[in-house]
């Protein structure tokens, strides 16, 4: 199964007057999720389930992408791996899925996929980890396949 999580791009700070849930992408973050889409409209296989967090900087990224997704709620800011992984179907999905969602849930989810410590990963703002899993001397193992970050494609 492939896992691609890509973290919402760069969003206006918090403040008081917007709640965390409704705080937009900035300009920069408009053009940062318009070249990740890019590329990953080009990578995506057909069939490819895309989950999005509910937050409206998740729906703003992922829109970009042109392709159809589904809101979901335990992908909100405060999920964490598990949540994601269970909503993912990790590793049994029979298709790709995308989930567009936050730090620090992506980073706890490709720490314990790759077997590293917890919280020593950090997913950069737009960007996107590529995994997948397969067997091994009878062992599941995850592996990456890319990361891109809204910089480098």
């Amino acid at each position: 199964m492939d896992l691609i999580l890509w973290r919402h791009a760069e969003a206006q700070d918090e403040s008081p007057d917007v709640p965390d849930l409704r705080r937009p992408l900035t300009p920069r973050g408009e053009k940062q999720a318009a070249r990740v889409a890019g590329w990953l409209d080009r990578q995506l296989p057909e069939g490819t389930r895309i989950l999005c967090s509910p937050a409206l900087r998740c729906e703003e990224t992922v829109i970009h992408l042109g392709r159809k997704f589904k809101l979901r709620e335990e992908l909100a800011p405060d999920a964490g791996a598990d949540a994601l992984l269970a909503a993912a179907q990790w590793p049994d999905a029979r298709q790709p899925v995308l989930v567009v969602g936050h730090q620090p849930t992506l980073g706890e989810v490709v720490a314990r996929l790759l077997r590293i410590a917890p919280g020593a990963c950090a997913v950069r703002k737009g960007s996107v980890w590529w995994l997948r899993t397969r067997e091994r001397d009878g062992q599941a193992q995850a592996v990456v396949l890319a990361v891109q970050s809204p910089d480098t494609v």
